[in-house]
């Protein structure tokens, strides 16, 4: 299936592009992380489990566990505070 990945604040600064359009076999959005850590550096240093990274789906804040949608658009960011 083929996704857009869009990318935030601290993400998008470590990854140096702003998204990108993939092609994938997986079906989670937690499998897609594990993708893009495989990657190596600079995804593995940003996206890499322990830290705290927030996801949407089609603009809902979704879980890990959600089913990966052909033709999604994900975005990758981190927590954001208020003040």
């Amino acid at each position: 299936m083929k996704v857009r990945i869009k990318y935030f604040a601290s993400i998008r600064e470590a990854i140096g592009i702003p998204g990108e359009t993939r092609e994938t076999q997986v079906t989670t959005l937690a499998a897609l992380r594990d993708e893009l850590i495989s990657m190596g550096a600079p995804y593995a240093a940003c996206l890499e489990r322990g830290r705290a990274v927030r996801m949407a789906q089609n603009q809902v804040m979704s879980e890990e566990t959600a089913a990966l949608l052909d033709g999604a658009e994900l975005a990758f960011f981190p927590p954001v505070t208020g003040g």
